[in-house]
C-alpha cells in the first residue's frame, strides 16, 4: 500500500510496528530482565550471611566473594589461572569440535559410513567421563595433553550427533537440484549440506562450549597445578569457601560469554529463518 499523504505533500507519519518499537528497546530490557533473578538470588544471599542466617565459613558472602576477586586479580594471580585455562578450553574445543563437525558430515553424507563407524562412535558416547578420565592420565600423565585430549573427548560428541542430524534433515529434494546442477561431492557439502544443517551446527557448537568447560573442570580438579579448577581445589584444602565461589562463578561468567558469543552468531547467521520466537 502507498503510505498516507497529507495536505502538504509530505508523507504522514506511520506508526512504527510492534516488533520495531520491540527492538529499539529491547536490548536493554532483555539484559534487565535477565539480571533480576541473580540480583535477587545476591541480595538475598548476603543478607542471610549478614544477619547470620547462614554459615561465613561454608557460604561465605558476595562482598567477602567480591573482595576475593579484587585481592586475586591485584596479585596476578586470578589472571594467570584465567588464562591457562581458556586455552586448555580453547585448544580442546578447536581439536574436539573440528573432528566432531568433519565426522558428523561425512557419517551424514555417506551411508556406508555411518554404517561403519556410526555405533563405535554411539557406544564410547554413553562412556562417562570419569571413567575415562584415569586412563588418560596413565596414557599421557599429567601434562597439558591430557587435559585437552579429555577436553576435546568431551566437545567432540554433542557437535558430531547435531551434525548428523543436521545433514539428515536436509530436504531429499535439494540433493536432486544439485545433481541436476552437476555439483561434486565437496560442493554439495559447501553449498548446500552446510547452510541447510547450520542451525543443527550452531546448537552443536554452544553444547560442545559448555561441555569443553565442564570437562576442564574435571582435567584441573583431577590433576593440574595452574588453572582455575587447581585454584578451587587448593582452597577447598585451606577451607578459603570464598576464593572457591571465585573459581565458580568465573566458570559460570566464562560459560555464558562463550554461549552469548555462538548466540549472536546464530542470529547473523540465521537471520534467514522465520522460526518461532516465543
Amino acid at each position: 500500500m502507498a503510505a498516507p499523504i497529507t495536505a502538504k505533500g509530505n508523507l504522514a507519519a506511520v506508526p512504527r510496528p510492534a516488533a520495531a518499537r520491540r527492538k529499539a528497546g529491547g536490548k536493554w530490557g532483555i539484559f534487565i530482565r535477565g539480571a533480576i533473578l541473580p540480583a535477587l538470588i545476591l541480595a538475598l544471599w548476603q543478607l542471610f550471611s549478614a544477619t547470620g542466617f547462614i554459615s561465613k565459613q561454608l557460604f561465605s558472602s558476595p562482598l567477602l566473594i567480591l573482595n576475593q576477586y579484587v585481592e586475586l586479580t591485584r596479585s596476578g594471580e586470578l589472571p594467570h589461572h584465567l588464562r591457562v585455562s581458556i586455552v586448555r578450553a580453547g585448544l580442546g574445543f578447536v581439536l574436539g569440535a573440528s573432528c566432531g563437525l568433519i565426522l558428523g558430515m561425512l557419517v551424514g553424507m555417506y551411508r556406508r559410513f555411518e554404517e561403519t563407524v556410526n555405533p563405535t562412535v554411539q557406544m564410547l558416547r554413553t562412556v562417562p567421563l570419569l571413567a575415562i578420565t584415569p586412563l588418560f592420565i596413565m596414557w599421557f600423565g599429567f601434562g597439558e595433553l591430557s587435559k585437552v585430549l579429555l577436553i576435546a573427548l568431551g566437545a567432540f560428541f554433542p557437535l558430531y550427533v547435531n551434525t548428523f542430524l543436521g545433514v539428515r534433515t536436509v530436504d531429499a529434494k535439494l540433493f536432486d537440484v544439485a545433481r541436476a546442477l552437476e555439483f561434486t561431492r565437496l560442493r554439495q557439502m559447501v553449498r548446500l549440506v552446510l547452510p541447510a544443517a547450520l542451525p543443527n551446527i550452531l546448537l552443536g557448537i554452544r553444547l560442545s562450549l559448555s561441555l569443553a568447560w565442564m570437562c576442564l573442570v574435571v582435567a584441573e580438579l583431577l590433576g593440574a597445578d595452574t588453572g582455575i579448577g587447581y585454584m578451587i581445589n587448593d582452597a577447598r584444602s585451606f577451607m578459603q569457601t570464598d576464593i572457591v565461589f571465585v573459581g565458580i562463578t568465573i566458570f559460570a561468567l566464562v560459560g555464558k560469554l562463550s554461549d552469548s558469543i555462538v548466540k549472536v552468531l546464530e542470529a547473523r547467521l540465521l537471520r534467514w529463518q522465520d522460526s518461532y520466537k516465543g
